[in-house]
């Protein structure tokens, strides 16, 4: 494992809850702010020193209850209520956006038979299907998708909204910047789906 030096010269950080040595990318950035409130930074860019934890909604629920933010700053601070919840909308709300420009930008596309087309034609980057679709529906995409990376975090009502019509259950993002920020965001917000209990 890397020391405290190492990771400061690298792209790398440590989640304060963890332990675990990720690149930072893979990892959300907090920040105390001038009222020392914990400020989560998920663009990256906040001034002050950053303060890490892995992408869960539990590893954010430690950090707060166990004060493992105050411990990391060196000093008294406290914490939104509900910051597992902030930080799932914030996430939540990121990855729609990185795939309504991406639509906008004509780098995305709805409808099942669309999508099939992009697949076989070997163009897309990310397969987004909706989380209550059927599966058969959803089996038949993926078996085409391969090399994609598969998101299904959102309801057919939400990637619907994204498309401008009532509800999209398959959609897919061609290969380039927003497939990739994509990629990133949902990787993280699947960190706070998966610790959901139904």
């Amino acid at each position: 494992m890397e020391d405290d030096e190492d990771l400061r010269k690298g792209p790398n950080r440590r989640c304060i809850v963890t332990g675990s040595v990720l690149p930072k990318e893979q990892l959300l950035r907090f920040v105390v702010g001038p009222d020392n409130m914990v400020v989560p930074d998920v663009d990256g860019r906040l001034p002050g020193r950053g303060i890490w934890l892995s992408p869960g909604r539990d590893v954010v629920n430690t950090a707060v209850t166990k004060r493992l933010f105050a411990k990391a700053a060196r000093r008294a601070v406290s914490a939104p209520d509900d910051l597992a919840g902030l930080i799932e909308r914030i996430l939540h709300r990121r990855c729609l956006d990185a795939l309504a420009l991406a639509r906008r930008a004509g780098q995305a596309v709805a409808g099942f038979e669309k999508v099939k087309a992009e697949l076989k034609s070997g163009r897309v980057a990310v397969l987004v299907q909706a989380s209550d679709a059927a599966p058969d529906g959803r089996d038949k995409l993926k078996a085409l998708a391969p090399g994609a990376v598969v998101v299904d975090l959102f309801d057919a009502a939400e990637l619907g909204a994204v498309f401008g019509r009532d509800h999209a259950v398959h959609a897919c993002v061609a290969p380039g910047g927003l497939a990739r920020r994509l990629t990133a965001e949902a990787a993280l917000l699947g960190g706070f789906r998966q610790d959901r209990t139904p």
